[in-house]
């Protein structure tokens, strides 16, 4: 724990993807924020989201990636897809308790979890608990991120982590 790993998608770090990985970061936090479990004794009820996201890690090696999402589920079990502006699939995250899985490009990664598989994924921790529940209009506590709900009426969520590092700000823009 807190050794960097080489990247199980060695895609993601290449040259283009440094240039707009928007679309496959945000895809990973939402899905990290699909995948992290609530701790109630009765899942909530299925849900479903679809906007826009972007996500913008900071750092020595700083990506960043935008892409149209599609959320479903819960942070026990779900999917989540990120779509380009043409609606072509980019990436499809899956997960239930046992294991994710993060399918893009014709490559496959699975992971025990959620949290794990989008830290490989995007190099930084993405609350997935907190995000559903910020997602729902509910202020949740999560380590080092703070959420500003002030527009969700409007279908804008913006979430922001300072320390520990990366720097990373992830931004959501609801369909109504």
């Amino acid at each position: 724990m807190g050794q960097e790993s080489s990247p199980s998608f060695p895609w993601l770090h290449s040259a283009v993807w440094r240039k707009a990985p928007a679309w496959l970061l945000t895809g990973v936090l939402l899905v990290l924020s699909g995948c992290a479990q609530i701790p109630t004794a009765t899942p909530i009820a299925n849900q479903h989201w679809s906007g826009r996201i972007a996500l913008q890690v900071d750092g020595q090696e700083a990506q960043s990636f935008s892409a149209s999402f599609e959320l479903q589920g819960t942070p026990s079990q779900g999917k989540l897809e990120l779509l380009s502006p043409l609606g072509t699939q980019l990436a499809r995250l899956q997960w239930d308790q046992n294991q994710a899985t993060l399918s893009a490009r014709g490559e496959t990664q699975v992971s025990h979890s959620l949290e794990s598989l989008l830290l490989q994924a995007t190099g930084t921790p993405i609350p997935v608990a907190a995000l559903f529940d910020w997602l729902s209009g509910t202020q949740t506590h999560a380590d080092g991120w703070q959420a500003n709900l002030d527009a969700l009426g409007q279908g804008r969520l913006i979430a922001r982590r300072d320390a520990p590092p990366p720097r990373t700000t992830l931004r959501i823009v609801l369909d109504h």
